[in-house]
């Protein structure tokens, strides 16, 4: 319990202070930083077990070597990356999935919508909340990055969301789990007592908020004018302490370690503790600034005689879990805890298979006193021999090799079986590793090992969907607080209001979605969803489709896919079909009308070969001077000759014909004539020679 010789006044003044430092003496400023140093080290030493555990759990992650000296220095020092590759098996599945495409915020309609006013509200929030994400706070997305694979490893991680005044925007940034110093019994982040972030700050970042006010002004003391001290968490201070060393001297370049504590003060005397910020300095608990943990008096509840009955506290932090632990505490846990053991036991495992393999290698032996071997060290080369004074019978008698097995293969099985547990654990079965299982392994069951083996990651992935849509909601709140009236952003010029976020948070989500943990899951649904919209009404046709695109990542799908409403309607699919069958009938009776023609122009061609047969026959019979007696001969061709003659007038009408009507096209037939014939021509066959007539 505080004992301060002065109160404060809840009012819109205290609420809209930046440091409220001035308003105590010096000692009741100690009195307050000396209650925040203990509530930090309180909580710091409830989760000293916890944090020895992450910090091994790190070092596996890392593959950090230890220094060996058993069974002998320079042995076998084999770090075995279980815990690496399931922290990279699931940040290689969330995080494309989280950030999927430049809109990573969705907001549904909650309540009636007849004019779809609220629709259009809920895309422009979605659209503006997404442009802050990825472009306005540029460091959002890479410190998700790092979320995602830091929370595999450790179990947790968190997200502080607030309005900087500097930058003019909101900022959601990481913070690691060993960074926030929390009760480890505490229920809930929003629940527990008191939260202190470690926040590193170089001296210019001291020294801008002393000129802007929001710091207390210590240019002048003695702890500031020296060089800071780096940090050193009060449990490694403890066992320093336990083994005799001394915290390590800083130097110019070593920022100060400040404790931001988001606490719970009685500041005003009347018997509720009311929420503050308090910031104080790690080494001297110097108090640096104290501000009020709500934005508005409207989160001050009051009675009928003024006094304050509750107050609304702005949570800046947002938990980012990933297994809840067993053992109810906030802290939840990751591979590093859960693999450890095993991860730990391969790693001896394989160390001693590896010395084992060394010492069948290298093993020396005995030499008995009857070998006569000078003093020292004896190597051999390839295709060396060494000459020594003792017979060949003597050396076999007096050399006797250090007795050695082979590396054990029940060892090698135990440790296959130890890897094997561990990819159950961690999902990270073969298959979801891009391994291939084999040629015999049938469809159906590669897909159910794949099935199965995503369970563990879409368990977990709902977890991390959850923190993001409180983190949104946070967002949507400092929107509804900062926001300008109206404001114009993007590179489009697009607007929004704060009216727009007057509404509450409860319609505000991610846009991923927590069940689905792959691209080809998400494509299998949005291309079930497109066949039932075609074959079942009541779909919206045009957010099916965009649906679609957007699952194969189809780049700018508005300008792609504009909407059906948004280009020129078609013909009627009947008309359609009748020009069809009208193309196909003309294409039909073309081809019927080049068959006949070229039926008539191949018996013009047979006409004209008989009757250049049937005139040199007669020629002939006329030079052998047999004119007279094969007269009726001679007339009998003249006569097929002209009856030939004759048809192939009629065939060259019929074919100039055909050409003529060809060419017009009135028919909807092919222009340009029948293809393959063309006019017929008088040729010396067609007109025949003058021989006499009978």
């Amino acid at each position: 319990m505080l004992n301060l010789s002065k109160h404060l006044v809840i009012s819109k003044v205290t609420i809209e202070s930046s440091n409220l430092c001035d308003v105590f003496e010096k000692s009741d400023r100690d009195q307050i930083g000396n209650w925040v140093w203990e509530c930090f080290d309180r909580d710091a030493q409830s989760r000293e077990t916890w944090y020895r555990r992450n910090e091994a759990a790190m070092d596996l992650a890392l593959q950090v070597q230890k220094i060996k000296t058993f069974p002998w220095q320079g042995c076998s020092n084999i770090a075995f990356p279980l815990v690496t590759i399931a922290a990279l098996q699931f940040h290689a599945r969330a995080y494309p999935t989280i950030v999927n495409g430049r809109k990573v915020v969705s907001c549904r309609v909650v309540g009636l919508d007849t004019d779809g006013s609220q629709a259009k509200r809920a895309d422009r929030i979605a659209e503006h909340m997404s442009w802050q994400l990825l472009e306005q706070d540029v460091s959002w997305e890479e410190e998700q990055d790092r979320a995602l694979i830091n929370i595999p490893i450790v179990g947790t991680a968190f997200k502080k969301t607030y309005y900087d005044a500097s930058k003019g925007h909101n900022v959601s940034r990481l913070v690691l789990a060993k960074d926030l110093v929390i009760d480890y019994w505490a229920k809930s982040v929003e629940d527990a007592a008191t939260k202190t972030h470690i926040v590193p700050m170089y001296r210019n970042e001291v020294h801008e908020r002393i000129m802007r006010g929001t710091f207390e002004d210590v240019t002048n003391d003695v702890w500031y004018q020296e060089d800071a001290r780096p940090f050193v968490d009060p449990n490694k201070h403890r066992d320093e302490k336990r083994a005799g060393t001394s915290q390590p001297e800083g130097n110019a370049n070593t920022p100060f370690t400040m404790l931001e504590q988001h606490c719970w003060l009685d500041l005003d005397g009347d018997g509720y503790a009311e929420p503050y910020i308090a910031t104080i300095e790690e080494s001297t608990r110097t108090l640096m600034r104290l501000v009020t943990r709500f934005d508005r008096i409207e989160d001050v509840e009051f009675d009928n005689s003024n006094r304050i009955v509750k107050i609304d506290p702005t949570e800046y932090f947002t938990k980012i879990p990933f297994i809840p632990s067993p053992d109810g505490s906030i802290m939840d846990i990751g591979f590093g805890t859960l693999l450890g053991p095993l991860n730990e036991s391969t790693n001896s495992a394989i160390n001693q298979l590896f010395d084992a393999g060394t010492l069948a290698n290298t093993a020396g032996g005995f030499l008995g006193r009857g070998a006569k071997i000078r003093g020292g060290i004896y190597t051999f080369n390839p295709f060396e021999w060494n000459r020594v004074d003792s017979t060949g019978d003597d050396l076999r008698k007096n050399i006797f090799p250090l007795p050695v097995r082979e590396p054990s293969a029940v060892m090698f099985q135990l440790l296959g079986l130890l890897i094997d547990y561990t990819n159950r654990i961690s999902g990270a079965t073969d298959m979801l590793t891009g391994v291939n299982p084999g040629q015999n392994t049938p469809a159906e069951t590669s897909r159910s090992m794949v099935e199965q083996g995503q369970k563990v990651y879409s368990a977990i992935f709902k977890r991390v969907w959850r923190s993001l849509k409180q983190e949104y909601k946070k967002l949507y709140v400092l929107n509804s607080i900062w926001l300008p009236e109206t404001t114009t952003y993007g590179t489009a010029g697009a607007q929004i209001s704060r009216e727009d976020y007057t509404a509450g948070a409860a319609a505000v989500l991610p846009v991923a979605d927590p069940t689905i943990t792959s691209d080809a899951a998400a494509f299998a649904q949005a291309q079930l969803v497109r066949e039932a919209a075609k074959s079942s009404g009541g779909y919206d046709a045009d957010a099916v489709e965009r649906l679609y695109l957007e699952t194969l990542k189809v780049p700018d799908v508005d300008r792609i896919f504009p909407g059906s409403d948004k280009v020129p309607q078609g013909e009627d699919v009947k008309i359609t079909l009748m020009k069809m069958k009208l193309e196909a009938d003309s294409i039909k009776l073309e081809f019927e009308k080049q068959k006949f023609a070229m039926t008539l122009q191949n018996t013009q061609n047979m006409n004209n070969a008989k009757i250049q047969e049937l005139q040199a026959k007669s020629f002939k019979l006329m030079e052998e001077g047999k004119a007279e007696p094969e007269k009726n001969r001679i007339n009998a061709y003249n006569a097929a000759i002209q009856a030939m003659r004759e048809e192939n007038k009629q065939i060259n009408t019929q074919i100039e014909t055909m050409l003529e009507y060809s060419r017009d096209g009135s028919n909807n037939t092919i222009s340009g004539g029948v293809r393959g014939l063309e006019a017929p021509t008088n040729d010396s066959a067609s007109t025949g020679l003058g021989l006499p007539a009978s």
